[in-house]
């Protein structure tokens, strides 16, 4: 593949997630009107928290366009672009974001908890490093079975002062798992600049010190991502053992959908908006001969197929009350009774 065919792939797939992020944003604030829906198509809401990755889709798509279906991944409660990268149905997920029953979790996950096994996405996490800990038992599954697959886990840069994060590198070393551990490091941890939280030279020191090898890569440039999750995931599948990508990117909205992020300096988010992963792509497929038309028609694509999406959402059916007591598990206490 071209270098101009491959970047036209790649945006493909960080428009398509930009797309969903913007309309389930306004979706969460009690409408979509200003979407630009047809007045025909009566609001809708998101049901529950809705973490954006908005400014963040360059690392979801350099990675997961080296996945199989048959790869696993795990994601973080801010999944949505690592979700739709991996392959998932966008009207299913938006589905599951209103809480219907044709959402990927029959309506039950929500966003935080989003999951498609059909394409080897094992879920979003509602807490924070929770995903670490279960890449690495898929990934000695993986190799308990002889499997060619490998295991993808994201997390943010908030991850790496958990506990979980060391515990899950270490069995990962210690056994020789197949697994990319990929740092979305979006430098702020909820509210909080992460970097003042966090001793020592961050988080691939961190994991060279545990002898697993690491790449820090800017996380706004998809092709940068792109050669290095390449690079690592080939030494995976050869047998290399686990790998780290730190991918240095930002969250351009607050921490949740219907947070301003007050507590952010604006100026800083407008020279980290000159850096806009969608508009670096654009005018690098434009510098290589790409046209105008052809970016402008992925994006009107993209618009178009979330467009869809959101009226398949506000007309699918509520799930049954019965199913509220489905896919527990029973304490023996008798209060499901």
């Amino acid at each position: 593949m071209n270098a101009t065919a491959l970047l036209l792939d790649l945006y493909r797939v960080m428009a398509r997630i930009r797309a969903f992020e913007n309309a389930a944003e306004i979706a969460s604030q009690g409408g979509v009107a200003a979407w630009g829906l047809d007045a025909s198509v009566k609001p809708a809401r998101v049901r529950g928290p809705l973490h954006l990755s908005t400014g963040q889709e360059a690392v979801a798509a350099g990675v997961c366009h080296h996945l199989s279906p048959t790869d696993l991944l795990t994601s973080t409660h801010r999944g949505h672009g690592h979700t739709l990268a991996k392959g998932a149905n966008v009207n299913a997920m938006m589905c599951e974001l209103f809480g219907r029953a044709t959402g990927t979790n029959n309506g039950k996950g929500g966003s935080m908890h989003i999951a498609d096994f059909s394409v080897g996405m094992l879920g979003a996490n509602g807490v924070v490093a929770a995903g670490l800990p279960i890449a690495v038992g898929a990934a000695h599954a993986l190799k308990i079975k002889g499997s060619a697959d490998i295991v993808v886990c994201f997390f943010g840069d908030g991850a790496v002062n958990r506990g979980p994060f060391l515990e899950a590198l270490n069995w990962g070393g210690v056994y020789q798992l197949p697994v990319l551990f990929v740092c979305e490091d979006n430098r702020i941890s909820a509210t909080t600049p992460t970097g003042p939280m966090t001793a020592g030279s961050g988080a691939s020191a961190r994991a060279e010190s545990m002898g697993i090898a690491a790449i820090t890569v800017d996380g706004n440039d998809v092709l940068a991502v792109h050669e290095a999750a390449g690079r690592l995931a080939a030494e995976i599948r050869a047998g290399s053992g686990p790998r780290f990508l730190h991918a240095v990117t930002y969250r351009f909205k607050g921490h949740v959908s219907v947070d301003p992020g007050n507590y952010r300096d604006p100026a800083e988010v407008q020279r980290a908006q000159a850096f806009d992963p969608l508009t670096q792509a654009r005018a690098r497929l434009l510098a290589l001969g790409a046209s105008a038309d052809q970016v402008d028609a992925i994006d009107a694509a993209a618009h178009a197929e979330i467009d869809a999406a959101l009226a398949c959402a506000d007309a699918a059916p509520w799930p049954a009350p019965d199913e509220a007591f489905q896919d527990i598990v029973s304490t023996g206490a008798g209060q499901w009774l």
